[in-house]
């Protein structure tokens, strides 16, 4: 049986939060060979470059909220490209940039059916403009997405929620802000963070969250590189301790790929100005090959 053709689409945003260099995650990725890795694994691989983004040095000085025209913008561009690909029968792999591009690219593969929405992350991602304390649109593509917050971004591509709680699984999550905790607490989206991990077992909780989202035809995966622990992914974005280590990264990609149902991807926050020899981006090349069925065997 043919695979399905895989559509790279690059999204060099960094607008989304303060520390620079996000950018050139797409670039990173290109580096490592991304593309030939999947060509290795039967795939037709279709690059398309990258989506426009605003220049940061362009836009107001003081960051944050004031660049929220310029990530909608991008956003849109993003849906209508995730639209595009499931449209056609690709799988599209979303290369950031920041978090905040799943603003539109959950929206654009969600368009013309249901899709499950695994959010592996070490941060929650479901602040509003009320309840953050940075500003940084990063920290809100998640709650925009589910119908709260900035309705700039809530409504990208079509209005309102692109999900409902019960199609989100939030995995691996340790850092959350204060609010932002009490936001997730009554939202109804299942979480399991880095404890229940540790306690359970990869392979427990990945199989409990995967038959969460059972009812769903397809599996979106949003993977943040910073869900890793910095010393095994030290370019990203935004580095939390207490992350997954490189193998357990990898059986995390096994077992999404065992279960043949994930149908899109986003990548995001690798930084190549924090990083040594591309050693982050090489990673995720690598973590992505897994969840396409690279295998030991």
């Amino acid at each position: 049986m043919k695979k399905k053709t895989i559509r790279l689409i690059g999204v060099p945003m960094d607008l989304g939060q303060s520390r620079r260099g996000v950018d050139m995650g797409p670039s990173a990725l290109r580096y490592a060979e991304l593309a030939t890795r999947l060509r290795k694994l039967g795939y037709e691989v279709e690059d398309i470059g990258n989506l426009e983004v605003q220049v940061r040095d362009t836009l107001p000085r003081e960051g944050g909220l004031a660049f929220l025209p310029s990530v909608v913008q991008t956003c849109g561009l993003a849906y209508e490209q995730g639209r595009r690909a499931i449209a056609e029968g690709c799988i599209p792999i979303f290369i950031g940039g920041d978090h905040s591009i799943a603003a539109g690219t959950v929206g654009g593969v969600t368009h013309d059916g249901a899709s499950g929405l695994l959010w592996i992350d070490a941060h929650g991602d479901f602040n509003t403009p009320e309840s953050s304390p940075s500003g940084n649109i990063h920290g809100m593509p998640l709650a925009a997405l589910l119908g709260r917050g900035a309705p700039e971004l809530v409504n990208v591509g079509r209005p309102g929620p692109k999900l409902r709680p019960t199609e989100v699984v939030l995995f691996g999550v340790r850092d959350l802000d204060d609010q932002e905790r009490v936001l997730l607490r009554a939202s109804s989206v299942t979480i399991y963070t880095m404890r229940d991990i540790d306690e359970r077992s990869i392979p427990a909780v990945l199989h409990e969250a995967l038959g969460r989202l059972h009812h769903l035809p397809r599996l979106h995966v949003s993977l943040d590189m910073d869900c890793l622990d910095p010393w095994d992914a030290p370019g990203v974005g935004t580095p939390v301790p207490g992350g997954f280590t490189y193998r357990e990264a990898h059986l995390i990609m096994e077992l999404l790929h065992d279960s043949g149902k994930v149908g899109s991807l986003d990548v995001v926050e690798i930084n190549p100005i924090l990083d040594q020899k591309n050693h982050t981006a090489n990673m995720a090349a690598e973590l992505i090959a897994s969840l396409l069925g690279k295998s030991i065997l």
